[in-house]
């Protein structure tokens, strides 16, 4: 997911147009940032995501749903 705002150790995150509101206190310092990819578990930010390794699941994510896969 993708960190749209942050407030402490919350966050507003987005993912293919999905957006949760996350706990960031599992990952410790320094906090992900507005912009910053982060994998998300139970609501709760478990490891944070290179951006393009990112970018490149979400493109192939949604490749894939485009040609009626469910997987």
């Amino acid at each position: 997911m993708r960190i749209i705002s942050r407030d402490g150790d919350r966050a507003l995150a987005e993912t293919l147009g999905v957006r949760r509101e996350i706990g960031l206190s599992l990952l410790g310092e320094p906090a992900p940032q507005p912009g910053d990819y982060v994998m998300v578990h139970v609501g709760y930010a478990i490891e944070r995501v290179d951006p393009a390794a990112a970018e490149e699941s979400l493109a192939l994510w949604q490749a894939m749903q485009a040609h009626g896969s469910d997987a």
